[in-house]
């Protein structure tokens, strides 16, 4: 009995944490306390125990002085069990974060008294407080989500309950937090969810964090921008989830928009005379440019209806025989025809009375900035050869750049002096009819060259160039050696202003082909498992352009679906989002595809309607469609590789293995 009694003093003096006994009558004071408790605080035990003072309350962080004088008077008055969280003062002056649970019993003389038992909380505590810290300056989002197909979530904090807006839930009414966490998706824009999807697939199947900005739809129909992290995780449970921590940079990235669009009108102001904005969601239109004209000065900056502003424009300023034209444009416009049917702005020329009454001939074009904003930018034809070309170069590369390559084929700056030239800058298509490389052109830009040299090589007459030079424009008809096929364009240059600014123009005419097109549109074959290629009979199609390659595989994967603009720069440019540039930059890559094709002689094979674009697939044979004919003939071509070129294939690819595996 006595080894027994002498255990029982060595486990609590030694092996229960922290482990004290008190005496609950007043004076409160500690009767008993272990060696454990003693290394604990860094205490000795006659520091400790005392009949008349709680000499232990001392160490008690004075902060918390008063949460344990509540924590005694509860256990004096309801002698049961309670725990509470507190901070010790070490001997060392180090703090203590501790746990105490203590439970009383009254002895039969009526003393009441406390079994006491601390654990040690410090880093628990101290991690705590650093999120909480990190929660406070930095308020991120987060969420946890299943890696089902269609993500359910399972934890969401309150910074991003906040972002998203939700209203509060009566009695009857619609949880749209619960409609929200039941699908992620509902979280994200329709136009962002394939790259969402991407992106989780990515994670998944690399098992590596991805990180960048994203668009979320909040619950009242705004948009939030955050940036954030995904990553892969294994749960408590064992189970695979995603983890995504954000934060919001909605302000930071509507004032980069802001100004991003003030460059982009700085520079628009430079070449047209009146801009126009229309928001197609509240149905009005503002002019935010005048050029001072006393027509428009006035409405500056003040947004008016749509119908009335350009029926009262039509009707005060555009010539009679032209008006129906004007306003079926501006209908289609409405109507949101225009942007989706060409590939590049679309365009008008009309005439109409200017300020000073005359009749002059100008020249309009829609620029499409978002999805309900677009600009009508206009200017007077005549104008049009001194201004936009009188730019210094560094205006023309840095804030013209996007601009000129929408309007034109091409721009180039030369420095003509006597018989020599120093070309500044150009568009790689300029340098290509030039007949140089781009080293040879850096060359060039740093010693000159005499003009009839550096003329020669483009196969253009010298004559023709010197027209170019005297009268401001001249065409030219040349043959493409890239191309094989022969070109006619025009070309605009600057007469007053040094240096002298070159714009190109495609006019079109019959183009001679070469043996390019020699193929007609015989036996096109595609090849998918794998890298992906193109081949007209026996011959790879050689693109110029990766983006124009990758649209083609794009609309093949489709498998004879139409691909609208949105959803291809999703894919061509996964990390960017729809906004004019990418609109421009994707119709430039359409343009491209279109007319590598057409030098091949198999442009049917693409089908554009109303902007959207879609493969024939009749008229192509194509070794992803033959696997999925089901014809056993084909049923060994999947050998476990699909559009390795592409990170976007793995969609597609991980149905064609699930088919194996069935």
């Amino acid at each position: 009995m006595k080894n027994t009694l002498n255990n029982i003093d060595a486990i609590l003096s030694r092996n229960i944490s922290g482990f004290h006994q008190y005496v609950l009558n007043d004076p409160v004071h500690l009767s008993y306390v272990s060696k454990n408790l003693c290394d604990m605080v860094g205490s000795t035990e006659n520091e400790l125990l005392s009949e008349s003072d709680d000499l232990y309350a001392r160490l008690v962080y004075p902060a918390d002085a008063g949460l344990y004088r509540r924590f005694i008077d509860d256990l004096k008055s309801k002698a049961s069990e309670l725990t509470a969280q507190y901070r010790l003062t070490k001997k060392d002056g180090s703090i203590l974060y501790v746990s105490d649970t203590m439970s009383c019993e009254r002895l039969e003389d009526g003393t009441l008294v406390g079994y006491s038992v601390l654990t040690d909380i410090t880093d628990v505590k101290s991690e705590n407080d650093n999120l909480r810290f990190l929660n406070e300056t930095i308020p991120c989002g987060f969420l946890k989500y299943t890696c089902e197909k269609q993500p359910k979530v399972t934890y969401i904090n309150k910074h991003m309950v906040d972002f998203f807006r939700f209203p509060e839930t009566h009695d009857g009414e619609l949880d749209y937090m619960e409609l929200y966490k039941n699908n992620i998706f509902l979280m994200i824009p329709m136009e962002e969810r394939r790259k969402f999807a991407l992106y989780l697939n990515r994670v998944y199947t690399a098992g590596a964090p991805v990180a960048g900005e994203m668009t979320l739809l909040r619950c009242d129909g705004t948009r939030a921008h955050v940036f954030g992290w995904v990553t892969k995780c294994v749960n408590e449970q064992g189970e695979e989830e995603f983890q995504s921590v954000c934060i919001d940079i909605t302000e930071r990235h509507h004032a980069r928009k802001e100004d991003q669009t003030k460059r982009y009108l700085k520079a628009l102001t430079d070449v047209y005379d009146k801009i126009f904005e229309y928001d197609l969601e509240t149905n009005t239109v503002k002019c935010v440019h005048s050029n001072n004209s006393p027509m428009f000065k006035w409405l500056e900056n003040i947004s008016i209806p749509i119908d009335d502003a350009i029926e009262q424009w039509i009707s005060s300023t555009v010539v009679e025989e032209n008006r129906d034209k004007v306003r079926t444009f501006f209908r289609d416009f409405r109507q949101r025809k225009l942007h989706e049917s060409d590939l590049k702005p679309p365009q008008i020329t009309y005439k109409a009375h200017s300020s000073s009454g005359e009749i002059k001939l100008y020249n309009g074009i829609l620029l499409n900035m978002d999805r309900r904003t677009s600009l009508y930018c206009c200017r007077c034809a005549g104008d049009l050869r001194e201004d936009a070309l009188r730019l210094e170069y560094d205006s023309l590369k840095e804030n013209m750049g996007e601009l000129v390559m929408r309007l034109t084929e091409g721009a180039a700056a030369f420095r003509v002096t006597n018989e020599s030239v120093k070309p500044l800058y150009a568009s790689d298509n300029v340098c290509k009819f030039f007949g140089f490389t781009k080293d040879e052109w850096l060359e060039i830009m740093k010693k000159g060259a005499p003009l009839k040299q550096f003329v020669a090589r483009s196969g253009v007459a010298y004559e023709e160039f010197e027209r170019l030079l005297k009268n401001g424009e001249a065409e030219f008809t040349y043959f493409d050696l890239e191309s094989k096929s022969e070109k006619h364009i025009k070309a605009i240059c600057s007469q007053k202003s040094s240096p002298r600014y070159v714009m190109l123009y495609n006019i079109g005419g019959k183009e001679t082909t070469g043996d390019k097109n020699s193929t007609g549109n015989s036996a096109v074959s595609i090849r998918t498992f794998g890298y992906f290629d193109v081949f007209v009979g026996d011959r790879p199609i050689a693109f110029r352009n990766k983006k124009s390659k990758e649209l083609f595989a794009l609309l093949v994967d489709r498998r004879g679906g139409y691909v609208s603009s949105e959803e291809a720069i999703s894919f061509l440019w996964e990390d960017e989002p729809v906004s004019p540039v990418t609109l421009a930059r994707y119709r430039k890559v359409a343009l491209r595809l279109k007319n590598i094709l057409e030098e091949y002689g198999i442009s049917d094979v693409i089908e554009s309607v109303d902007g959207k674009r879609r493969i024939v697939t009749e008229k192509v044979r194509c070794d992803l469609y033959d696997y999925l004919s089901g014809k056993e003939e084909f049923s060994q071509l999947f050998k476990g590789n699909y559009l390795t070129n592409y990170s976007w294939g793995e969609n597609t690819l991980a149905e064609l293995a699930g088919d194996i595996l069935r």
